[in-house]
């Protein structure tokens, strides 16, 4: 009932007003309260805040759960859906409409980490995460095993006490990492991912001990059981007693009722073949021995038939034809010997008449170079420049061979053997010869 000291009687009050009392009056009333009812008209928004109706037979509520505690949940709500919600009671005031502000969420009937359970695990198997078609086999011969738990559980201990009292020959790694509470699932995905880029380890172990479904909640984790899911390394999930079932023990290529037996499971391979090859050693021995026996008998009574002794004659018969054959080789080989002597000393008497004829050869052929080097030298354009001569060359560089090529109003370059100089051509006379003018000179 609203407070009648806070309400005057003889004051008008607008709605906002009206609401906001009633609010307070509500809000004062129902600080805490638990309801039960069935969902209905479920909506969820990407602000991550959720919005429905609880209702029974007669009555419906209008329910609010924020981001902040929705993002907690266990399970996945929906519509039909029967639940107790904790919360208090407000008024939206945009619409003047009481709610249940919730801020915690129970499927009536069942727990709520028990309804995820089986909701991930349907979610997870209808995508074919527990197909056995994806199971991988475990080596047969692990040399390096890698383990993914608490440091200081007792699953560590246990799994290293197996394999200390099996005497197993093993490489072991550890990464450690929290294995429940807050973060526990996101270190045992990365001890996960990081192992499984390792390129030596054989086969990985992920567990824990036994504990309460809360304890072993993170191994119910969607994103544990995709990493062990695309790990590239087969994966034995050993968590909890016997009696502890996970997600990750779908998931994973092989289960382990504990840790221990975890252990027990990588070397057991192993031993069983060791077993198997003993027994079969043991066995071919005896066969062996047994057969040996038998052919010995054998040997021994064809040794004394009379068709083995007459093979004996022809042994040795064969044997002394052997030793006339390598008498006879032997005699062969000398005499080739010999030959090869005197083929070698007519070979170096070749040789030497052959580098003599060579070597006058070349002198000839030298001679002969020499003296065409000579004449050419004497015909060289340089050469005869020696002897005083000059060249004429346009401008454009092309050689000038007779008078008519001479362009008056263009320059022209006398080339020495050493040195040239450009000069103007002032006059030209095509008919005047060398020797007119060298008669001029001398008279």
């Amino acid at each position: 009932m609203i407070n009648e000291s806070l309400v005057k009687p003889d004051r008008v009050y607008t709605v906002s007003e009206v609401t906001r009392l009633v609010k307070l009056e509500v809000e004062n009333a129902f600080p805490l309260v638990w309801v039960e009812g069935e969902i209905s008209n479920f909506r969820s928004y990407p602000s991550g805040h959720i919005y429905f109706t609880l209702k029974d037979e007669q009555c419906q509520l209008q329910a609010v759960m924020w981001r902040s505690n929705a993002r907690l949940l266990k399970f996945a709500l929906k519509d039909g859906l029967k639940v107790i919600c904790r919360g208090r009671l407000s008024v939206y005031e945009a619409r003047g409409q009481y709610q249940l502000m919730a801020d915690l969420i129970e499927p009536k009937g069942k727990g709520a980490l028990q309804l995820a359970f089986e909701e991930l695990k349907e979610k997870l198997k209808a995508e074919g995460l527990f197909d056995p078609k994806h199971k991988k086999p475990l080596p047969l011969f692990p040399k390096k095993v890698g383990i993914v738990t608490s440091p200081r559980g007792a699953a560590i201990i246990d799994i290293l006490r197996t394999l200390e009292r099996r005497f197993a020959r093993l490489h072991i790694l550890i990464y450690p990492a929290k294995v429940q509470g807050e973060g526990a699932a996101d270190e045992i995905v990365e001890g996960i991912d990081f192992l499984g880029r390792q390129p030596d380890i054989d086969v990985l172990i992920v567990g824990r001990g036994g504990g309460s479904i809360e304890d072993l909640w993170a191994f119910n984790e969607e994103n544990v059981a995709r990493a062990i899911f695309r790990s590239p390394i087969p994966v034995i999930s050993a968590v909890g007693h016997e009696v502890d079932y996970t997600i990750a023990d779908f998931v994973a290529d092989i289960r382990a009722s504990t840790p221990s037996v975890a252990a027990e499971i990588v070397i057991k391979e192993e031993q069983a073949l060791v077993d198997r090859i003993d027994g079969l050693a043991r066995r071919l021995g005896a066969s062996m021995r047994d057969f040996l026996k038998s052919q010995r008998q054998c040997v021994s009574d064809l040794s004394g038939h009379r068709s083995f002794q007459n093979f004996r004659v022809a042994l040795y018969t064969l044997e002394q034809r052997l030793d006339e054959l390598e008498q006879r080789a032997r005699d062969v080989f000398r005499r080739k010997r010999m030959q090869l002597a005197e083929s070698r000393a007519s070979v170096m008497l070749f040789e030497e008449k052959l580098s003599s004829t060579v070597r006058g050869l070349l002198q000839n052929l030298k001679a002969h170079w020499d003296k065409l080097s000579l004449e050419l030298h004497n015909l060289s354009p340089l050469n005869i420049l020696k002897k005083g001569y000059t060249l004429c060359w346009q401008d454009d560089l092309r050689l000038i061979r007779k008078v008519e090529e001479v362009d008056p109003e263009k320059e022209v370059t006398v080339s020495f053997y050493k040195g040239a100089f450009t000069c103007g051509v002032r006059q030209i006379d095509p008919k005047t010869r060398l020797e007119e003018r060298l008669t001029k000179e001398k008279k």
